[in-house]
């Protein structure tokens, strides 16, 4: 989210208008107050096991910002097709695999089980099926014999903060084709 955030400025055709969270603690929350961004929080807790009544709270917020493009970044709630639908081709998402491989959770743990030599990241647009939508971008990362989930999780992240911006630009900037991006120890 900082990353997002801090790419959209100068010639970028999209700028920050809210960061919106599920927890009050969420540190995201403060460091988009300190970049002069809106921020808000809509608690799923009081909401219990109604989704529909705490995803039309969360679009009533979103909304009222007017955002042309909603990025998901580290919102961990599944989403209904509700609410995916009501941002239908303009929801983005980032996810720690080179989709379709490892949808979910746990990505890195079985990308080393299956002996992957390349993992990544994969920004698509979001649909009511989990990780699946259109693929706009993926960066490549090797996997390090000596790896361990951490540490290629560390290795894939900092692939994200280069990839969700440039794929977010690219997106807002109407471009079709795919990002794709290499980890500088990959060969070319």
């Amino acid at each position: 989210m900082v990353r997002l955030c801090e790419s959209m400025t100068g010639d970028h055709p999209a700028r920050a208008c809210l960061v919106l969270s599920n927890r009050e603690d969420a540190g995201g929350l403060q460091k988009a107050r300190e970049m002069g961004v809106a921020t808000a929080v809509v608690d799923h807790k009081p909401y219990g096991e109604d989704r529909a009544r705490f995803e039309d709270a969360l679009i009533n917020v979103i909304d009222s910002a007017r955002p042309d493009i909603v990025c998901l970044a580290g919102f961990m709630r599944v989403l209904t097709s509700h609410f995916v639908d009501h941002y239908h081709g303009r929801m983005l998402n980032i996810h720690p695999s080179l989709l379709p491989k490892y949808r979910g959770l746990h990505t890195h743990a079985r990308a080393l089980d299956a002996g992957e030599t390349i993992a990544g990241c994969t920004v698509h647009e979001v649909t009511p099926v989990l990780d699946d939508g259109p693929i706009l971008g993926q960066a490549q990362v090797p996997v390090l014999p000596d790896d361990t989930p951490d540490s290629l999780a560390a290795r894939v992240l900092e692939m994200e903060h280069v990839l969700y911006p440039a794929t977010l630009r690219a997106f807002a900037s109407g471009q079709h084709g795919r990002v794709e991006l290499k980890h500088p120890a990959l060969p070319i």
